[in-house]
């Protein structure tokens, strides 16, 4: 039977990995970015039937585009909304149009496509979405990256509480988030920051994070013994504490 994903920010890191893996796992993947030519040079390498779809997901219409174009696919089975970005610096010196783009690109993309894409896989009563958060999420706050930490906090309480709506309504549909610390991929280049703790490789994240939204086990998935502590540890820290720390570390990500 035929099988479709969608993954956006496809052209590069986790995207790039997850649409591989699915590839691997027998389905025709939809790779959807703003780079067409990142898109087809993925695309050549698949095995699977592979469709490129340049599309700009900070912009409302481009998202609304993309959904009219694969709503009446039936074979449409996994939406993965991972194009997103971050931006280290003072909420004070950060320009405003910059983090507009990291709101409509990280939170109302995500918004729009989950909402769209849910409606016809509960008519079908089928199909998989993850949504790309992070452990930025998890945590109380991010001194020096408070815009990016509060948009992955929305996709995370957004994911759960469908979730649970899907649980109550007694769904076959499965909505989970990603939620990994440091990655190897162009996010450092792309919010001009440097870090100092080693990240775990984009094909690594991707693997883990598909198979863990296929077994339907994970609301959150997190990738990492040692982030998993960490997210574990900031519970029971003080918030005060915990926002001096996080604003030292942060600090010392600006290139």
């Amino acid at each position: 039977m035929k099988r479709t994903a969608i993954i956006t920010g496809a052209s590069s890191g986790i995207g790039r990995q997850m649409a591989i893996d699915l590839d691997l796992r027998g389905f025709d993947t939809v790779l959807v970015a703003r780079r067409e030519e990142k898109l087809k040079e993925l695309a050549s390498t698949l095995h699977h039937e592979s469709e490129v779809f340049e599309c700009d997901i900070s912009k409302k219409e481009e998202c609304i585009r993309l959904y009219e174009n694969y709503k009446d696919r039936e074979d449409v089975l996994v939406l993965i909304n991972n194009a997103g970005f971050g931006q280290v610096g003072s909420f004070c010196e950060i320009p405003l149009d910059r983090e507009l783009d990291m709101i409509d690109t990280n939170v109302v993309g995500v918004h729009i496509l989950t909402k769209l894409f849910l409606r016809d896989f509960m008519a079908r009563d089928k199909g998989y979405i993850l949504n790309v958060a992070s452990t930025a999420g998890l945590l109380p706050a991010g001194p020096m990256m408070a815009a990016y930490y509060a948009t992955k906090a929305y996709v995370k309480s957004l994911t759960l509480a469908v979730n649970e709506e899907l649980k109550q309504a007694g769904s076959n549909v499965w909505i989970c988030a990603l939620c990994p610390g440091p990655v190897d991929t162009e996010f450092n280049e792309v919010a001009d920051a440097s870090f100092s703790v080693s990240g775990i490789s984009a094909e690594y994240c991707a693997k883990y994070a598909v198979r863990e939204m296929l077994a339907r086990q994970q609301l959150l998935i997190i990738p990492g013994k040692v982030i998993r502590a960490g997210v574990v540890a900031s519970k029971v820290i003080p918030t005060r504490l915990y926002l001096k720390a996080a604003n030292s570390f942060q600090t010392k990500k600006v290139k």
